[in-house]
């Protein structure tokens, strides 16, 4: 069990607060965990907030660059595209992430969720 709090360490991410981030990570916690309330990795999470500082941070404390998010079924690669964050693509692939492939009826299954 670690000393850090998943989500303090998770609301710093959303938020951008880089050095709390650092403080809880420091303290055990993982940082591909997706806790069953929220269901966001803090890599989505941060890179769809824009906090690229916070992202690399994560990526090189060894964040799995290719680890979907259960919320919105987003890999953090598609995360950035969606978001408009281009410029991170070329970090996210120097950690190692990749394209999903996803199936055909993928596609089709995307159009009819609402939100």
């Amino acid at each position: 069990m670690s000393a850090g709090d998943w989500k303090d360490f998770y609301q710093a991410a959303v938020q951008g607060h880089l050095s709390l981030v650092q403080h809880h990570m420091a303290e055990g916690v993982n940082p591909d965990y997706q806790h069953p309330e929220v269901m966001r990795s803090a890599l989505v999470a941060s890179l769809i907030e824009g906090h690229l500082e916070v992202a690399r941070f994560l990526l090189e404390q060894g964040a799995d660059p290719n680890l979907v998010s259960y919320m919105d079924g987003l890999t953090p690669l598609e995360a950035v595209m969606t978001k408009g964050h281009l410029e991170f693509a070329p970090v996210l692939r120097q950690f190692g992430a990749r394209e999903l492939v996803r199936p055909i009826w993928a596609r089709w299954l995307k159009a009819w969720q609402v939100g």
